[in-house]
């Protein structure tokens, strides 16, 4: 069996002149990550793989998350192919993954965190907003056979 974890990056600020990928966090997004990373801590398991986009919004998203589960954030891979907003670019790298692993967790951006959930979820979920945690078990032991799972958990700031 495998799970996966998907997080979309929390509130990032459009006010200052800096390119897309550096956009940092607002304040809110800040408290969000850190609360919803509080609120999750429960379902995440001990032996798992993390994964995140480099850009600066995904990237303090995963720190402050990893933080409030008390895991280390040396832990975090980041990676700019998980700069992708493209649902399909986001399931090939999640279909590279280890079979070692059987839990990885993803922070990433729309559309591709929404399109991916809708995908391979059983419950559709119109948009997964800034800061969401969504996660779907697959009966399988193989990563590159993922095929419609099981959506499991689904927390969104607004639930806190």
């Amino acid at each position: 069996m495998k799970s996966i974890f998907l997080i979309r990056h929390a509130k990032s600020s459009w006010n200052l002149p800096v390119k897309d990928f550096d956009r940092p966090l607002t304040s809110k997004g800040i408290s969000n990550a850190m609360m919803l990373g509080n609120k999750t801590k429960q379902y995440i398991p001990n032996n798992c793989l993390i994964w995140s986009s480099s850009s600066k919004r995904a990237s303090t998203t995963a720190t402050l998350y990893v933080e409030n589960w008390n895991l280390d954030v040396k832990a975090i891979q980041f990676s700019d192919a998980l700069y992708t907003f493209d649902a399909a670019k986001l399931e090939e790298i999640v279909k590279s993954c280890p079979n070692v692993y059987n839990n990885l967790i993803l922070f990433g951006h729309n559309n591709a965190i929404t399109d991916f959930v809708n995908k391979f979820g059983d419950v559709l979920i119109e948009n997964v907003p800034t800061a969401g945690f969504v996660s779907i078990i697959f009966e399988t032991d193989d990563w590159k056979s993922i095929a419609k799972g099981k959506t499991d958990k689904i927390l969104f700031p607004k639930d806190c």
